[in-house]
């Protein structure tokens, strides 16, 4: 682990977490009722200022690392949800809106993680989508630290369109990051599966279901021919069948023919191996 500035940084940041909570439980001597939010606003305003300072600093003094691109999130991430569940035990934030947001954030860590150890961490790189979702939750989460009404502006109800905002973001830039690992992880592929239509496994379902509407076919058959063999209607199976049974297969040449075009429906288009039909 390498100590330099931006490192130094994100470690404050962490510290803040604690301070920052401990806030709203300190003795009224210590931090007053009335301003609880300011000073609880206020740190974590600062901490949201060394996110950025950090980051510029690493780039700046070319003092990046590994173990800096680790914690960088982790702090940003633990200081958001300190954050946002105090908002919800205060009541300023629903539940379900923490929900998404620190449950997006915690899927989306182990998803760059795992796409990071396979080689594709590039792939779930920030999108756009991403930073306008940051941006709206900075914003938010102080103004719905501070509550408190200042003159005609009334930052709680700014602080939680925007957070609303944050959460459907949050929603969209998620669905992006998945359908980005999608793309690029390696889902093991079965030999001879170049495309659907070629492949084995899809072939071998499709020909076992056109064989069996071939069999249920010929069972109708049968069954309508033994019927009508003991009818009073013996040669005028069609014409009698078409009066009064209509949902029956009184002919073998019909039946013969409708097997025909459900085999060609289930697997006419798509080229049936030999193995498949064994």
């Amino acid at each position: 682990m390498s100590l330099n500035w931006p490192n130094v940084l994100t470690w404050l940041r962490i510290m803040m977490i604690p301070l920052f909570v401990g806030v709203f439980y300190f003795e009224k001597s210590w931090v007053s009722h009335a301003n609880q939010n300011l000073v609880a606003t206020v740190i974590f305003a600062v901490a949201a200022i060394t996110d950025w300072l950090d980051g510029w600093l690493a780039r700046k003094l070319n003092q990046t690392s590994a173990f800096g691109a680790f914690l960088d999130p982790v702090a940003d991430k633990l200081m958001v949800a300190a954050a946002l569940i105090i908002l919800v035990q205060l009541g300023r934030v629903d539940a379900v809106i923490a929900l998404v947001i620190i449950g997006r954030e915690i899927a989306i860590s182990a998803l760059r993680e795992w796409m990071a150890s396979i080689g594709q961490g590039k792939s779930v790189a920030v999108s756009m989508v991403g930073k306008f979702k940051t941006a709206a939750q900075m914003i938010a989460i102080p103004m719905l630290l501070y509550h408190d009404p200042i003159g005609v502006f009334v930052p709680q109800h700014v602080g939680t369109w925007l957070i609303w905002i944050a959460a459907v973001l949050t929603l969209v830039s998620m669905g992006y990051y998945l359908k980005m690992a999608w793309r690029a992880a390696p889902w093991p592929k079965v030999a001879g599966c170049g495309s659907w239509r070629a492949c084995p496994i899809i072939a071998g379902c499709n020909a076992g279901v056109a064989q069996l509407v071939e069999r249920n076919l010929a069972k109708v058959e049968v069954e309508s021919s033994r019927l009508f063999s003991r009818s009073k209607y013996p040669g005028k199976t069609v014409e009698y069948t078409a009066s009064r049974f209509p949902l029956l297969v009184p002919m073998a040449g019909w039946q013969s023919g409708h097997a025909a075009a459900c085999k060609a429906v289930y697997a006419g288009s798509i080229p049936t191996p030999a193995s498949s039909l064994k």
